[in-house]
């Protein structure tokens, strides 16, 4: 008997579907919240329902919430999540501890894809192969279950709130399928579920222009990181082929475009690549791309990934670098590096899938 996936619907969608049970509507509300507030996953753990109400929703609904299948530690105390989904794929999300009055936070990593179809060539999921889209079910399934883990491992009281930040940063390109995050940033959003603002969420793209300009339309008032990593169409083609597609100008005119409709300020990802990017001359291009838009730029120094042809600058390269924007006025930080050790940091994440071939891959790009 087939049963209606709960997991990644909206409290509306939820009401509908148990009403259709013949329940009341209040019932998808106390569903919703053991859900999203306290990541239940059990309908037998729903304490405030009746014995006989639990077992019916059993046999008619499911909540099949992402299997932690391994995790890590760093010494930083970021953790990293092997995740399997319900077809037995995997993904990986990594929870970012922030230490703050009253306790330890988490910035959540979340991922978009199971593997990448952009196939950014200084990126261990780009060059890990792409297998399909993840759900909003399944990416809203990602904080429910790391949420989970971290309350178990620090006996939090039930009910609390330790993720403060969801950035859709992991495995895939978000904007490829930015349907499906949508949808999960509403949940994520929603006070009656995860209850996560709309400025303390991220969304991380490598440069599809159709999708900044759709994600702009949406009057969201989340955050916007542009993967840059290249002042030129030259080493951009090289390093992020969805560049041969989308010129560098076009995607400045987008950002211009998003700024514009939201009011809000994008922030510029660019990976310091040693030879290919980190030079004094890429340091003032970069300057006066960014200085005409209201934006602010994170260097991020390499995280080396096995077999890559990249090298991390020296500290005195990254350095100079950040000084040569900070002259220029531009507003500069580097990120700070975490997770490095059990191979969590930017563009290190990597789990097992199968390559699909290069024509679909290409057609993906090509939406």
């Amino acid at each position: 008997m087939d049963r209606t996936e709960l997991l990644g619907l909206s409290l509306q969608e939820t009401e509908e579907v148990v009403n259709g049970l013949g329940l009341p509507r209040f019932r998808a509300r106390q569903v919703y919240h053991w859900l999203y507030k306290h990541q239940v996953h059990s309908f037998y753990q729903m304490g405030n329902l009746p014995k006989e109400l639990r077992y019916f929703l059993d046999q008619k609904a499911s909540i099949t919430v992402p299997r932690v299948v391994k995790s890590r530690v760093s010494q930083d105390g970021t953790r990293k999540f092997l995740l399997e989904l319900s077809d037995r794929k995997r993904i990986e999300t990594v929870a970012i501890p922030q230490t703050r009055t009253g306790g330890t936070k988490y910035t959540i990593c979340v991922s978009s894809q199971v593997g990448c179809p952009v196939g950014c060539t200084f990126c261990a999921t780009g060059q890990s192969g792409f297998e399909r889209d993840l759900t909003a079910g399944e990416i809203t399934g990602q904080v429910v279950a790391v949420e989970r883990e971290l309350k178990q491992r620090e006996k939090s009281v039930s009910g609390s709130r330790l993720l403060a930040n969801v950035v859709f940063m992991g495995m895939g390109e978000p904007l490829l399928n930015l349907d499906e995050v949508l949808k999960a940033i509403s949940i994520i959003n929603d006070e009656q579920g995860i209850g996560i603002g709309q400025r303390h969420i991220t969304i991380s793209t490598a440069g599809f222009i159709p999708g900044i300009k759709a994600l702009a339309e949406t009057g969201l008032q989340v955050t916007l990181a542009v993967s840059l990593h290249a002042t030129t169409n030259e080493v951009r083609d090289r390093i992020i082929p969805m560049n041969r597609r989308y010129r560098l100008e076009g995607l400045l005119d987008s950002i211009s475009y998003y700024i514009e409709k939201t009011g809000r300020r994008v922030t510029f990802e660019y990976l310091l690549l040693e030879g290919v990017n980190s030079s004094v001359s890429d340091a003032y291009r970069l300057s006066r791309m960014v200085k005409p838009l209201l934006a602010n730029v994170n260097l991020i120094p390499y995280n080396p990934t096995e077999g890559s042809q990249y090298r991390r600058p020296e500290q005195d390269t990254i350095t100079r670098f950040m000084a040569c924007l900070a002259g220029e006025g531009v507003n500069v930080t580097v990120r700070e590096e975490m997770g490095a050790d059990i191979k969590a940091a930017c563009g290190q994440l990597k789990a097992a899938t199968n390559r699909r071939s290069k024509q679909e891959i290409r057609s993906l790009k090509s939406k």
